[in-house]
């Protein structure tokens, strides 16, 4: 150890003396100090505005985006085309009946069958039922109906057919006998997807509390930041509701609000307090304490909010229906954290005061953070700035290489078959007919498809389709009233999201259709279904994710440039960032793609991603990386602007914030690992991506490659050319007094070799 003298800052005014005092520029200082200042407004204004949030989603609803608005490319132009032909608004449903020793002329098969219809028709919720499908093997057969009344509200009806069917089962046990089909896959994923959120609403706050009480050490330090947390999560619930007249809300948006709201509320009301109580264990008086917390990290969190915020709203260039209701929410619930965490929070520490500290934990409480640990560890590193770069980079690098084979389709809804018989029917109903159970749907469009030229167009695409080994039956046609739109549905190749799938949308499209209309003048013919949806989404994704990617890569790196008046200390924080994230991607794919994670996170690997995870985590990750190198950056910028040298102000940034980042991480990684105990395979991926990412980021970026390249560059971290001096200059907080030269004990024994 070597004891390294320390030179004060040039003399200067107190910027936080007095109560009215406040850093010129810094937003954030100026918000707190005007709500320590009216505590009493601040505070009620806040529990007025979630209250009003609330109320406002009860009474308005959230509006949730139609089939209709999914689409992309061909699939999407074929869904708006039916959803504008008026075809009745039916969900179908379809029951599998299934023998292992019995084929469809045995006597109980024709019987079972018989009693199928009479059950089904019975219940008076049925129309139009047929029992013509018979399997290839003629050991199964399909009785297929649709039930009466809009298709949007048939989950709610289910239940009484199901019920019929259930009892025909009872009556033919040496037959399978069961129900599938729009209305009852959508029933059972609803109870799922509602038990899975009420689970993890339950589980995530204990979880999150008790890594708080073991952070803080004192029980009401722990409950803030969980309070802050949920307020915004409710009050954004409340707004997203009003935006849903805008931008439709998806199923998962909510989850993802939660999700992130725990995490940055948290974090946010993490890096205030632990300033804050720094400050007071250094002797600071509560007035002062808060001005600085507010002054340095309320000004981190701006930053870090803003850059979430940029982050998430280059989501909006993909023009997807489950994208901007992402970043819709998204955007909201980090809004709404930041907001509270410049207002109410400071108004509520400013009321308490010490009395923040109430209910501490014996032997776990300690006002200030020594980061003895991260300490030591720093030191090793600092030692040999040069390998520990090159040993973190490569180490990143070989994580992400698995990225380079990443394969994306539509989520499979079918991992939720073991909860879920509806989903373990449409399983079998796709092996013994293969892609009937989610058919393939072309549209032909013309003047009358019934004339004598458009039937004839229809029977070739059949013909072609069959012959072709891409189409299979079932193979059905239904024509709207006004005779301009008719449907061809078909069993399709493969799971309906493998490659066998993908290659029958491609077949279908480039020779099946084409060949069948060629000559015909007037006629067009458009396909969709899930496999031409996750082809068309694969494609679109494919053309706007360069464009996601340079807006926000452009706006967080000029974000950081104005920030800290570095273009080396913005390109350093994007380069690390990006290897976090391939680092991310890597892990997702060894687990999800390649199965690695099968056992212990509970599911079948479909061979893929789902579609919409990387790019919706790029985004996400992107901005939440950034909290972290924010708060640290903030912390060693403000040590440089004292004038100490870059290893010192590396040192000590990294050491003074190693309680906080390393307990909100430890939030975050909770948190988000939560997700990998859903239901659906989706939300697994995202949990795991999310944490591991974060986990990555806490760790081997934060830890090692910042210090190091940091410590490597020396002063040319803070290079800024002159003709980019007219930016502004924002204060990272200041010492309150000039302080004499002292001796600091750096934990980084031997010089930087050039």
């Amino acid at each position: 150890m070597t004891m390294t003298p320390v030179p004060s800052p040039p003399a200067r005014p107190d910027p936080y003396a007095g109560p009215r005092r406040r850093p010129a520029g810094n937003v954030a200082a100026r918000i707190a100090g005007w709500s320590a200042r009216h505590r009493t407004t601040a505070i009620l204004g806040w529990l007025l505005f979630v209250i009003a949030a609330t109320a406002l989603s009860a009474v308005i609803g959230t509006v949730n985006a139609a089939d209709s608005q999914y689409g992309h490319g061909d699939s999407g132009r074929a869904t708006d085309l039916i959803a504008a032909a008026g075809f009745p608004d039916r969900a179908g449903e379809m029951v599998l009946i299934r023998g292992d020793s019995l084929d469809v002329d045995a006597p109980a098969f024709r019987e079972a069958i018989a009693a199928t219809v009479t059950a089904v028709e019975g219940t008076g919720l049925a129309e139009n039922v047929n029992a013509d499908t018979v399997s290839a093997d003629r050991h199964a057969a399909l009785v297929t109906f649709d039930l009466t009344g809009p298709a949007d509200t048939a989950a709610d009806r289910v239940g009484p057919v199901r019920d019929a069917v259930a009892g025909v089962q009872r009556e033919h046990p040496d037959l399978l006998v069961a129900q599938t089909g729009d209305a009852s896959i959508d029933e059972s994923i609803g109870t799922i997807l509602t038990g899975d959120m009420h689970r993890l609403s339950l589980l995530s706050i204990p979880v999150t509390l008790g890594i708080l009480i073991v952070a803080f050490g004192a029980l009401l330090a722990a409950v803030l930041p969980m309070g802050l947390a949920l307020t915004a999560f409710a009050a954004s619930i409340g707004l997203l509701a009003a935006a849903s007249r805008l931008v439709p809300a998806v199923d998962t948006t909510m989850h993802l609000m939660l999700l992130m709201g725990l995490a940055v509320g948290v974090d946010y009301c993490l890096f205030y307090l632990r300033r804050e109580r720094e400050e007071r264990a250094q002797g600071a008086d509560p007035e002062r304490a808060l001005a600085i917390a507010a002054a340095t990290s309320g000004r981190a969190v701006l930053i870090s909010a803003l850059t979430v915020i940029v982050a998430t709203a280059g989501m909006f260039l993909t023009r997807d229906t489950v994208f901007n209701s992402l970043a819709t929410g998204t955007i909201l619930v980090v809004a709404i954290a930041a907001l509270g965490s410049l207002t109410v929070l400071p108004a509520v520490l400013s009321k308490l005061g010490d009395r923040i500290d109430l209910g501490r934990v014996p032997g776990l409480y300690q006002r200030g953070s020594t980061g003895r640990g991260w300490s030591h560890f720093l030191g090793v590193v600092l030692r040999r700035p040069g390998l520990a770069a090159v040993l973190a980079t490569t180490t990143l690098l070989a994580l992400a290489v698995p990225a380079l084979g990443m394969r994306t389709a539509e989520e499979d809804i079918t991992s939720l078959k073991g909860s879920s018989p509806a989903l373990a029917t449409f399983l079998q109903v796709q092996t013994a007919f293969p892609g009937g159970g989610d058919p393939a749907l072309i549209t032909v469009r013309a003047d009358d498809v019934t004339s004598p030229a458009v039937t004839g167009v229809i029977d070739d695409i059949k013909t072609r389709g069959l012959a072709s080994g891409a189409l299979h039956e079932p193979v059905t046609v239904e024509v709207n009233p006004d005779r301009t739109v008719a449907i061809v549905s078909a069993g399709l190749s493969g799971s309906g999201i493998d490659a066998t799938s993908e290659q029958a949308v491609r077949t279908v499209r480039d020779d099946v259709l084409p060949g069948a209309l060629a000559g015909v003048a007037g006629a067009e013919a458009l396909m969709t279904g899930r496999a031409a949806d996750s082809v068309d989404y694969n494609d679109a994704m494919g053309r706007s994710a360069p464009l996601v990617f340079g807006f926000v890569l452009g706006l967080a790196f000029l974000l950081l440039l104005v920030s800290f008046r570095s273009l080396v200390v913005a390109f350093t924080a994007i380069a690390l960032n990006l290897l976090s994230v391939a680092a991310a991607y890597g892990l997702l794919v060894l687990v999800f793609q390649h199965g690695w994670g099968e056992g212990p996170l509970g599911f079948e690997s479909s061979g893929s991603i789902t579609n919409w995870v990387p790019l919706f985590l790029f985004v996400i990750l992107f901005g939440l990386s950034m909290d972290y190198h924010v708060f640290v950056l903030s912390r060693i910028r403000e040590g440089h602007d004292r004038g100490w040298p870059t290893k010192l102000a590396v040192s000590r940034g990294i050491r003074s914030t190693a309680g906080v980042i390393t307990s909100a991480a430890l939030v975050m990684v909770a948190v988000f690992g939560l997700f990998t105990t859903g239901s659906l395979v989706s939300m697994k991926e995202l949990g795991f991506g999310l944490a591991v990412a974060v986990l990555i980021d806490a760790t081997i970026v934060r830890a090692v490659l910042l210090p190091s390249v940091m410590v490597l560059l020396r002063e040319r971290n803070w290079y800024l050319p002159g003709w980019l001096g007219w930016l502004p200059s924002l204060s990272h907080g200041d010492p309150a007094v000039p302080q004499p030269v002292v001796a600091v004990r750096v934990p980084e024994p031997e010089p930087v070799r050039a």
